[in-house]
C-alpha cells in the first residue's frame, strides 16, 4: 500500500500547478459558463475546462509512474476522446447523441485494451461459479462505461461536489485493489484521487473554477475503467456489488433521476432540479454543507464496499442488498422519485 504515496502526491502538485494555467486559458478561449437558468447555483460567470488540468496530471502521472502497456495505453487514448468530447461541449455545446457516440468510442477503445467485464462472479453459488459472457462482455463494457461516464457529469451540480466525490470513490477502488493485489490499480487510484485533490482548492465553495464537462465526463470514464481492472476482473463473491457500492452517490442519484423523469412523463435526457444536492438545498443546507454530507454519504458507501470486499461472502452481498433497500426508502421519503421540475 505504500506504493500509493508518490503517484498521489506527485498528482496533487501538477494538478495544484495546472488548475490556475487551465483557468486563464478557459478565459483567453471563452469557456465560460453564464448562468442562464435557476437550475444553476452560482450567480456569475465561470471558467470551465477545469478537467483539462485533472487529465494533466493523470496522464503525466500514469506515463512517468506505471509500466506503459495495452491496458493503460487504452485508458489513456479512452480518456483522451472523452475530454475532446468534454472539450467541445464547454466551448461550443455537444447534442446528447454525439456524447454517446464518443462515449461508445472510448468503451470500445478500452475493450481493444483487452479493458473489459468478461465475467460475471455468481454470489449465491458457494463455489462463486463464473458466468463467462463472451461477446455480451462488449455490450455490458460500453453499458458500464457509458453510464459510469455520464453518472459522475449528473452530480457535478455544486462547487468541489464531483471533485470531492471522485476523490472518495478513487481512494476506496484503491483499499479494495490492494485486497486483491492489483499494484497498478493501486497506483493509478491514487493519481485519480490526488488530481481531484490537487483541484478542490480551485474548485470547492467558493470556486474559482468549474470542472465542466471535460473533467466530470473524463474523471467518470475513468472510475469506470479503474472498477472494471480492479473489482470486476477479480473471481471475487462480491465483484459485481463493490464498485457499484464504491460509485454509489452518483449511481443512485442517477437511477432515482431516471425513474423520476419517467414517472413525470419526461425525457430521462431532460434536466431538472431534483436531484440530491438540490433536495439538500431546498431544505435549507448551504453549499458547503451539501458538499460535505454528501462527501459524508460517499464514504460511507465507500466504507461499507471495503468491508464487503474484506469478507467477500454470500453474507456480504446481502448486507449489500439491506443497504441498497435503505437507500431507496430513504430516497422516496426524501422525494426523490418525486417531480421537481425546473
Amino acid at each position: 500500500m505504500e506504493n500509493f504515496i508518490i503517484p498521489f502526491f506527485e498528482a496533487v502538485i501538477i494538478s495544484l500547478i495546472m488548475t490556475p494555467i487551465v483557468r486563464k486559458l478557459a478565459f483567453k478561449v471563452g469557456a465560460i459558463d453564464i448562468p442562464k437558468d435557476d437550475r444553476r447555483v452560482h450567480n456569475k460567470p465561470m471558467p470551465l475546462m477545469g478537467g483539462v488540468a485533472i487529465y494533466i496530471a493523470i496522464v503525466v502521472s500514469a506515463l512517468t509512474l506505471l509500466p506503459i502497456d495495452k491496458s493503460l495505453i487504452s485508458i489513456i487514448i479512452g480518456g483522451t476522446i472523452i475530454l475532446i468530447s468534454g472539450i467541445i461541449d464547454d466551448l461550443k455545446g455537444l447534442s446528447p447523441k454525439m456524447k454517446i457516440v464518443f462515449q461508445l468510442s472510448a468503451g470500445l477503445v478500452l475493450i481493444l485494451g483487452d479493458v473489459k467485464v468478461d465475467f460475471i462472479t455468481n454470489p449465491f453459488s458457494s463455489e462463486s461459479a463464473l458466468l463467462y459472457l463472451k461477446w455480451l462482455s462488449i455490450p455490458i463494457t460500453l453499458f458500464w462505461v457509458v453510464g459510469i461516464t455520464n453518472t459522475l457529469n449528473l452530480i457535478d451540480g455544486l462547487d468541489g461536489l464531483a471533485a470531492g466525490v471522485a476523490m472518495i470513490s478513487s481512494l476506496s477502488l484503491m483499499l479494495v485493489a490492494s485486497k486483491f493485489g492489483y499494484g497498478n490499480i493501486i497506483i493509478l487510484s491514487a493519481i485519480v484521487a490526488g488530481s481531484c485533490l490537487g483541484f478542490l482548492p480551485y474548485n470547492f465553495n467558493p470556486a474559482k473554477i468549474f470542472m465542466g464537462d471535460t473533467g466530470a465526463l473524463f474523471l467518470g470514464f475513468m472510475l469506470a475503467a479503474i472498477s472494471i481492472e480492479g473489482v470486476m476482473k477479480s473471481v471475487a463473491t462480491i465483484a459485481i456489488i463493490v464498485p457499484i457500492l464504491i460509485l454509489g452517490v452518483p449511481i443512485f442519484d442517477t437511477t432515482f433521476a431516471i425513474f423520476r423523469r419517467l414517472l413525470n412523463g419526461q425525457s430521462i435526457m431532460s434536466a431538472d432540479k431534483g436531484h440530491l444536492h438540490h433536495r439538500l438545498l431546498n431544505r435549507g443546507y448551504s453549499q458547503r454543507k451539501t458538499v460535505l454530507t454528501l462527501y459524508g454519504i460517499s464514504g460511507i458507501f465507500g466504507l461499507f464496499a471495503v468491508l464487503v470486499a474484506k469478507y467477500n461472502s454470500k453474507q456480504a452481498v446481502y448486507l449489500s442488498v439491506v443497504l441498497f433497500f435503505i437507500t431507496v426508502v430513504v430516497a422516496i421519503k426524501m422525494g426523490l422519485f418525486g417531480s421537481k421540475k425546473k
